[in-house]
C-alpha cells in the first residue's frame, strides 16, 4: 500500500504541474534546462565562468535530468522521473522491510506532505536535496561517514542541509565522522571547481543570496505586504529580472535588507549553541538531533529575506526522523507541518496572482500571513522543545565506558 500511494502521489503532483497556475514548473524550464544545456553545449558553465545563485553540485541533477529527458520525452518529464527516483531510492531506506509501525507512520506522512504542498516541491531543486537528506538523517548514528557525505553533496546542492550538518555536529558523537566526510566533498568539490578554472567564483553563492531584496513571500517581508494592501504609499510588489522572483519594497526597507543576513546568522547560531549545551550536559542524539535540527532549518526560514514556497519541504527530513523515533512526541509537530505545506501550496501556486496584484487581495495576503505565523510558532515551539531536552549527569567513571544511549529507540538508524 505504501508503494502503491507512493506512486500515486508522485504521478498525482507530477500531472498538477501542468494543470495548476502560476508556473509551478517555472524553474524547470526557465532556468535549469537552459543551464544545464549551454554547460552540455560548451557555451559556458554557471557557478564556473560566471557567477551563480546556487552552489557549484547543483548543476549535476539538472544535467542528470536530461538522461531522464530522453525516457520522459522532454526535460520536464525528465525533471519530474529524477526527484520520483530519488524519492523511492529514500524512501526505501525509510520504509525498510515494513516491519516498523513508527516508519510506516513516518512514510505516510511524508506522502502526504508531498501531497499537500504541491509541485513547487517536486520541480524545484530543494525536493532531489530532500532526497539526500532523509536517509542521511536515518544513517546518523549507524553510518555517520555516509551520512556526512551525502549531507554535504546536498549542502552543495542548496545551502539549507548546512542546518542538518550543523545539528549533526552538536547531536552525534562521532564528530569526527561528521566533520570528515564534509570536509572530503567540500575539498574535493573546491579543488574540481579551481581546476576548471571557477577558483573566483566557488563561493558566489554567498554573495548572490545576501545582496537579494526582500521576496515577497518571506515572514520579514509581510510588513510591507500588509502595507501594499492598504495602499500605504511607498509599499508595493515588484518583479526583479536579474533573479526572476517578486519581491517586496517600502520606506526604510534597505536597512532591513542589511539587518536580514546578520539576523539570521544570529538565530541559527543561537540555536545552535543551546543544542550545544545539551550536548554538553549528556543529551541523547535520539532526544536531541531531530528537536535541534528541525528548530535550525525552521530559523533559517523564519529569518531568510528569500522564503521561496519550495523551501517548506526542508522541515520534511527531521519530522520524519522525529516519528521514526519517536512518533508519540513528534505527531503534533508533524500535524503543524503538514497544515504549513497545505497553506504554501494554497498561497502558491493557487492565489498567487492575488499577491501580486496592486494593491493585493485580502484573501492571498491573509492565507500567506497565516502561513508565515505558522512557521514563526513552530520555530517558538521547537526552541522551547530544546531548552526542555532531558539531559543525565555525566559521571568521570562513565568517561570510559561505551555511550549506548545515543542509539535511538525503539527504531535503531
Amino acid at each position: 500500500m505504501l508503494w502503491v500511494a507512493f506512486a500515486l502521489v508522485h504521478l498525482g503532483v507530477a500531472w498538477l504541474g501542468w494543470v495548476m497556475p502560476n508556473q509551478p514548473m517555472g524553474d524547470v524550464y526557465n532556468v535549469y534546462e537552459p543551464w544545464s544545456t549551454q554547460a552540455l553545449h560548451g557555451l559556458g558553465v554557471v557557478g564556473i565562468d560566471t557567477p551563480w545563485v546556487y552552489p557549484q553540485l547543483a548543476l549535476v541533477p539538472m544535467l542528470l535530468a536530461h538522461l531522464f529527458a530522453v525516457v520522459g520525452g522532454g526535460y520536464i518529464v525528465g525533471w519530474a522521473l529524477l526527484v520520483t527516483v530519488a524519492d523511492a531510492a529514500a524512501f526505501a531506506v525509510l520504509v525498510g522491510r515494513g516491519r516498523s509501525q513508527s516508519r510506516t507512520v513516518a512514510a505516510w506522512f511524508w506522502l502526504v506532505a508531498i501531497a499537500l504542498l504541491g509541485p513547487v516541491g517536486l520541480y524545484r531543486l530543494d525536493g532531489f536535496t530532500v532526497a539526500l537528506a532523509v536517509p542521511a538523517c536515518l544513517w546518523l548514528v549507524g553510518r555517520p561517514w555516509v551520512a556526512s557525505v551525502l549531507l554535504a553533496i546536498a549542502t552543495w546542492m542548496k545551502v539549507w542541509p548546512a542546518a542538518l550538518l550543523a545539528a549533526a555536529v552538536v547531536a552525534v558523537r562521532r564528530r569526527f565522522a561528521i566533520v570528515g566526510g564534509a570536509l572530503a566533498v567540500s575539498a574535493l568539490t573546491l579543488l574540481t571547481v579551481a581546476a576548471m578554472g571557477g577558483a573566483a567564483h566557488a563561493f558566489g553563492f554567498l554573495s548572490e543570496q545576501t545582496s537579494r531584496g526582500l521576496q515577497v513571500e518571506a515572514p520579514v517581508s509581510g510588513f510591507y505586504l500588509w502595507g501594499a494592501l492598504l495602499q500605504i504609499p511607498g509599499f508595493w510588489v515588484y518583479y526583479d529580472p536579474d533573479i526572476l522572483t517578486f519581491q517586496v519594497t517600502g520606506t526604510q526597507i534597505d536597512p532591513v535588507i542589511a539587518a536580514m543576513t546578520p539576523v539570521l546568522v544570529l538565530a541559527v547560531g543561537a540555536v545552535a549553541v543551546l543544542g550545544g549545551v545539551k550536548a554538553w550536559r549528556g543529551a541523547t542524539f535520539a532526544a536531541l538531533f531531530p528537536t535541534l535540527s528541525l528548530a535550525l532549518v525552521v530559523a533559517f526560514i523564519a529569518f531568510n529575506k528569500v522564503g521561496s514556497p519550495q523551501y517548506i519541504c526542508w522541515l520534511f527530513p527531521s519530522v520524519i526522523l522525529g516519528l521514526v523515533l519517536d512518533r508519540r512526541r513528534w505527531w503534533r509537530p508533524a500535524l503543524l507541518v503538514l497544515a504549513t505545506a497545505l497553506l504554501t501550496q494554497i498561497v502558491y501556486p493557487v492565489l498567487y496572482n492575488g499577491i501580486l496584484t496592486a494593491p493585493p487581495e485580502p484573501v492571498a495576503v491573509v492565507t500567506l500571513t497565516v502561513r508565515n505565523l505558522l512557521l514563526v510558532a513552530l520555530l517558538v515551539w521547537m526552541t522551547v522543545r530544546l531548552a526542555r531536552v532531558r539531559t543525565r549527569v555525566r559521571r568521570p567513571a562513565a568517561a570510559a565506558r561505551p555511550d549506548l544511549s545515543v542509539r535511538p529507540t525503539p527504531d535503531p538508524v
